[in-house]
């Protein structure tokens, strides 16, 4: 029979009584028993803490003869609770810096998770020092590769509430950091021990004049030994961790692109720069190797593929040409991506031309072009086409429902990036309507044409088109060639690909217009289809490691191979 929720309320106290009275006057309308742990205050704290015992009942004070750290006042006061009943302690820290209002909403998380630990997401202001702010963000990095999981969205939040059983389960079972690596190491080890955690967004501000107990150099010692501690407990704990990991389709798998991460990716990079994220790149990316199954497997196909291709034509294989470097190619894309957000990537510098790419866009001529780019390089250099004197407007089409939270993104934080996104989930009349208007007033479109959709269409058929690609039948979508034909314009192929430090744009001329007559509809559609592949194929060969398509491009999801 299930134990009764019976929360409570505890507070390690380290000579913070100045603050107590107003934080326990906070927490006096959630009429919840109140535990606080002196870990070994000075005398003014000790006589606060006293006079305050006295007068609210609802207080528990226990003492710790000498300050023996964060960590260990927590676990006493968890033994306290353990042995008044309670089942849940909700841990608020003495300084007054947590938003207590949102109390009763961890509770709710609680009671609905009672093995969980449930801890605050903090949105800070502007009182946060830098220096904190740098270092949650490494930690952020190492616990996601201590728990190959994402899952952990911050582990050194002090707003948190413990399910006291499991809590000290962890306790007798194993030792744990006494002072500030405790927050982070319970975390990760309950996560280990089967307890997730779940997080609710909550305002966290640094009082002014607040008292902090952080020691720049020994506390620093400490959780650089702490994640060596973890990453080496990680290290036989990687079957059972990947274990939890699903399977999904490219389109509907988890992403860290949710509107924090992506704010916080560019604040970041606006701060610190690049070099901060690439010292970074390496063990994120180990971690995506190890923990990304589907994603590695798709990639030593790919890999395999190319070196049997490139074997046939008895053409030498490229430098690095393994799963690994792979994904480090991926990362670093997705590092010049940010970087053309901020306007950084330069035309003529970091994006050069191939020899007789520039001249077939030639901007002298009024009409608008359809670009018909692929996730073979970084589709993102399209943003430089905006650099050109006389540039024109370039519109990209984008499928995913990640698409609306990039394009409000880019409004908000990188406005001069130059490229309108469109995001779209299905090719209608309307966005035929909306592009041909574009192409129209002499802009340009882009859009990618080896992406089939996700779901198929109504009758369960799947509007693609089989074309050779690389020695095997590959589907390609029909939609993006069927929407060029509509729009009775140039269409030009675009590539970028990182060749010899830089990023070179490659531009050949495709159809002007593109033609599917009525009555050979399909057999037109599947002659073009077949020089898309055939190009795409011949450009994927200079640039093997960046093909971006991180699935079994040879299937159609959740279906056999077609024979």
């Amino acid at each position: 029979m299930p134990l009764t929720f019976r929360p409570c309320i505890l507070i390690p106290c380290y000579n913070h009584g100045a603050t107590m009275a107003s934080v326990l006057a906070c927490l006096a309308p959630y009429q919840l028993p109140v535990i606080v742990v002196d870990d070994g205050s000075d005398l003014s704290t000790r006589q606060e803490l006293d006079r305050l015992a006295a007068e609210d009942p609802q207080m528990t004070l226990v003492r710790l003869t000498h300050n023996s750290g964060k960590g260990a006042a927590v676990i006493r006061g968890l033994k306290v609770c353990a042995g008044a009943g309670f089942t849940h302690a909700v841990q608020v820290d003495a300084d007054g810096q947590h938003a207590l209002e949102d109390i009763p909403r961890l509770l709710a998380l609680a009671e609905r998770h009672p093995t969980a630990l449930i801890s605050g997401q903090p949105i800070f202001d502007d009182s946060i020092p830098r220096s904190r702010l740098y270092g949650r963000w490494v930690t952020h990095v190492w616990v996601w590769i201590e728990t190959l999981s994402l899952q952990l969205k911050d582990s050194m939040c002090g707003f948190r509430v413990y399910p006291v059983a499991p809590t000290l389960q962890l306790v007798n079972s194993v030792p744990l950091g006494k002072r500030m690596d405790f927050d982070t190491e319970v975390m990760v080890r309950l996560y280990w021990q089967g307890n997730t955690s779940y997080f609710l967004p909550t305002r966290v501000t640094y009082p002014e004049n607040g008292v902090s107990h952080f020691d720049a150099l020994h506390d620093n010692l400490r959780i650089s030994w702490m994640h060596t501690r973890l990453f080496c407990g990680m290290l036989p704990r990687i079957p059972s961790l990947l274990f939890r990991r699903r399977t999904q389709h490219w389109a509907k798998q988890q992403e860290v692109k949710g509107l924090y991460g992506m704010r916080l990716m560019l604040r970041v990079w606006q701060l610190l720069g690049r070099r901060a994220f690439t010292l970074l790149l390496w063990p994120v990316i180990a971690v995506y190797w190890l923990t990304a199954r589907p994603a590695r497997e798709a990639s030593q196909q790919w890999i395999a593929r190319v070196s049997e291709t490139l074997a046939q034509r008895q053409q030498p294989k490229p430098a690095r040409l393994n799963s690994f470097f792979h994904f480090m190619r991926f990362g670093n894309a997705m590092l010049d991506k940010v970087a053309s957000w901020q306007g950084e990537l330069k035309l003529d510098r970091d994006i050069l031309f191939a020899p007789g790419a520039r001249e077939k866009l030639d901007l002298t001529v009024p009409q608008g072009k359809l670009l018909l780019a692929s996730h073979l390089g970084d589709v993102e250099a399209c943003r430089a086409l905006a650099q050109i004197k006389g540039g024109k407007t370039v519109n990209a089409l984008v499928f995913s429902d990640n698409a609306q939270r990039f394009k409000q993104i880019m409004q908000e934080m990188a406005p001069q990036a130059g490229l309108n996104l469109i995001p779209v989930t299905d090719i209608g009349p309307e966005t035929a309507i909306l592009l041909k208007e574009k192409i129209d007033r002499g802009e340009w479109v882009t859009i990618v044409g080896d992406r089939i959709a996700v779901d198929p269409q109504r009758g369960g058929n799947w509007r693609v088109v089989w074309s050779e690609f690389m020695g095997q039948p590959a589907p390609f979508p029909e939609g993006p060639f069927i929407l060029a034909s509509l729009m009775r314009c140039p269409v030009v192929l675009i590539f970028a690909l990182r060749q010899q430090q830089k990023l070179h744009i490659h531009c050949e001329d495709f159809a002007d217009p593109l033609l599917l007559p009525r009555g050979e509809r399909q057999q037109a559609l599947q002659q073009t289809v077949d020089r898309y592949a055939k190009r795409l194929e011949h450009y994927a060969l200079q640039a093997p490691l960046d093909w971006f398509n991180f699935f079994d491009f040879w299937r159609l999801p959740d279906a056999k191979e077609k024979e």
